[in-house]
């Protein structure tokens, strides 16, 4: 097809669809077509995972649910979104915008835009990545096509797909066994406590799950189905909002539905279990268990990159100052002021370990007044400067 052609059909499909569509050729960006002003384009942070898909068809879901359907013609391809279901939380738009490096100047105006976005279940951008794909290349191909049969579509290695599940029923220690380790993995994620669950990890014993279908492809997605309805329930128990948890099973479900290969699904059970024990532990910290300190905790997170203060929790709790500060040092065991400063310092040790961000983009990210102050409050929380706890976790 005409490249021309190709631009035509880029313009229409983002004035009808409301999403950010791009055409490539190669690594080379020819066109780009948005209703909605960002001043960086998030596909930077997805560019290699989605250079990857090979095949004419095919989409990419982020770490944040966000997914990017892509049509290939060619060396040019067109590449559709970012969108998810859920409508996003100011602070994951602002980690993302600190990833990108937007400029703090530009930061309103990049959230403006994001939440502009249009909304699209994953289903319906599938079915425009077909309508689009008989445009281009002449095939016609449904929902069930890309879902059922997409290990050739996707280029993904097929694995195991085909062979029947013949594992036998376990017998009643195998099975006792099972549900014990089941139990203790839902009590990590209620507990929050990450370090126990990498130590699990480390020597996880095998699970042998209940019959649920024949083909082993199946029986692996309806195993991960039960672990993360059962994991977000237990989330929640650990304070986790209801609205937050269920989003995210259904976005994980949808992510495994579309997964062709067994050992895709066995790494994303546990960057799932994961990521649920990593938000109660933002959220519980150990004791601070009660529902004011969850509900701090809570709002803590959301909040993250901004600057908190007492007055500003109290306003959204419907308390006056005094009494939330009296009832959260006597039910959390610390002072709240203390309490947001260990949360941006837990925040600001991750970053400067797995990120290469600069220690004055953390600061201003985590909504401190300068550098100076952020090194002096990280220094009274850690015995170091952030640049001495870098050094010594990255060297």
């Amino acid at each position: 097809m005409k490249r021309d052609d190709l631009v035509y059909i880029c313009a229409m499909t983002a004035n009808l669809s409301g999403l950010p569509v791009r055409l490539y050729e190669g690594d080379r960006l020819l066109s780009h077509f948005s209703m909605t002003l960002l001043p960086r384009d998030p596909i930077l942070l997805v560019r290699p995972e989605i250079t990857a898909i090979d095949r004419h068809v095919g989409f990419y879901i982020s770490k944040r649910f966000y997914v990017y359907g892509v049509v290939s013609s060619g060396k040019r391809r067109i590449v559709i979104g970012p969108t998810r279901q859920a409508p996003p939380q100011d602070q994951e738009l602002r980690e993302i915008a600190f990833e990108l490096d937007v400029p703090p100047d530009d930061l309103t105006e990049f959230l403006s835009g994001m939440k502009q976005i249009t909304r699209l279940p994953l289903e319906s951008l599938i079915q425009m990545l077909c309508f689009l794909n008989f445009v281009v290349n002449g095939e016609k191909l449904r929902l069930n096509d890309l879902i059922e049969g997409g290990e050739n579509l996707f280029g993904l290695e097929q694995s195991r797909s085909e062979q029947r599940f013949r594992q036998a029923e376990p017998d009643a220690e195998t099975l006792h066994n099972t549900l014990a380790i089941e139990q203790m993995v839902m009590n990590i994620i209620r507990k929050g406590d990450v370090a126990a669950l990498e130590a699990f990890a480390q020597d996880a014993p095998a699970v042998i799950p209940g019959n649920m279908a024949r083909e082993q492809l199946r029986q692996a997605k309806n195993t991960f189905i039960v672990t993360v309805t059962e994991a977000s329930r237990s989330a929640i128990r650990g304070g986790m909002d209801v609205e937050d948890a269920l989003q995210a099973s259904d976005a994980y479900i949808q992510q495994c539905e579309m997964m062709t290969d067994i050992h895709q699904i066995t790494k994303l059970n546990y960057d799932m279990v994961l990521y649920y024990t990593q938000r109660v532990q933002a959220i519980r910290h150990g004791h601070y268990a009660t529902d004011l300190v969850r509900n701090v905790a809570l709002y803590i997170q959301r909040h993250l990159s901004e600057t908190i203060t007492t007055d500003q929790i109290a306003a959204h709790l419907f308390m006056s100052r005094q009494h939330l500060s009296r009832r959260f040092t006597q039910e959390a065991g610390i002072p709240l002021a203390a309490y947001i400063r260990n949360e941006k310092t837990e925040e600001a040790k991750r970053l400067l370990r797995y990120t290469d961000k600069s220690i004055s983009s953390i600061a201003l990210f985590l909504g401190f007044s300068s550098q100076a102050h952020f090194s002096k409050v990280f220094k009274e929380i850690t015995g170091m400067t952030p640049g001495e706890y870098r050094e010594k976790k990255q060297g």
